[in-house]
């Protein structure tokens, strides 16, 4: 099982200090990883306005983290004032937002059982009857807006507590492109639909055909769309954004197309 991957370049898109285990993983099971942060977590531009959700906790009935970052940027300030009130329940948007919560001492959560998308959180029974609530949403700025609006058609009272901000960074592409030249990069994991279109901007002409010939791992089928509304082509589906998952699908390609492996 060590050399399953058999050699397999995967390109690893996921933000610096978050790639480290799923590359460990690849690794273990033969893979090669080549890192390529294709989104940098900054501070907010102004923490004010989280920060004054925050020291109003108790006037809320649920707080939703809708990721990781979002749970590790703001738990210390949220510890500064005391921790979450009792009586605030807490929802986590998928798995890995579930386990940097529990990382952080809160181990009870609503989560959805399959997928880590907004719409699996916002099937759930404990959102279909929300009317007068008051809920706030702790996420990046500028995230998507569903679970904000259908929350507030459903006739809660939603708040934004924005932590930090998502920027594409640079890219020298030389280096990355020869080695698609050569025939070492046969995959791209790819966990966000920004991490996508961040890195189809940063590769430019020339890296986006090899980036629209070369298969894909993605977690969800909107990331699927958007990677197809580009021009890829060649997807295998994730069933969420793991890292067990992740390396499920790659062992999946490998296993299914072991020619493209070098």
């Amino acid at each position: 099982m060590s050399g399953a991957l058999n050699g397999l370049g995967v390109l690893i898109t996921r933000p610096e200090h978050q790639a480290g285990p799923l590359c460990q993983r690849i690794e273990q099971h033969g893979g090669v990883t080549i890192r390529c942060p294709t989104l940098v977590i900054r501070e907010p531009r102004n923490w004010a306005p989280a920060l004054a959700l925050f020291d109003r906790l108790a006037e809320y009935d649920l707080a939703i983290f809708t990721s990781a970052n979002a749970v590790d940027r703001a738990m210390p300030p949220i510890r500064e004032r005391g921790g979450f009130p009792p009586r605030l329940e807490i929802a986590a948007i998928g798995q890995a937002t579930a386990r940097a919560l529990a990382h952080h001492g809160i181990d009870r959560c609503l989560q959805p059982k399959a997928g880590f998308t907004s719409e699996a959180l916002l099937a759930l029974p404990r959102f279909q009857q929300v009317t007068g609530q008051n809920i706030v949403i702790v996420r990046g700025e500028g995230g998507r807006e569903l679970l904000a609006e259908t929350l507030t058609e459903r006739g809660a009272r939603i708040a934004r507590a924005e932590v930090y901000r998502r920027e594409r960074p640079t890219l020298d592409t030389a280096a990355l492109l020869e080695r698609w030249a050569r025939g070492e990069i046969g995959a791209v994991a790819v966990t966000s639909a920004e991490s996508l279109l961040n890195l189809f901007d940063m590769l430019g002409i020339d890296g986006q055909d090899y980036l629209c010939k070369t298969p894909l791992i993605v977690v969800s089928a909107r990331i699927q769309q958007t990677a197809a509304d580009l021009g890829c082509s060649r997807f295998q589906l994730a069933r969420d954004a793991s890292d067990d998952a992740i390396l499920a699908a790659l062992l999946g390609l490998t296993a299914t197309s072991p020619s493209s492996v070098r």
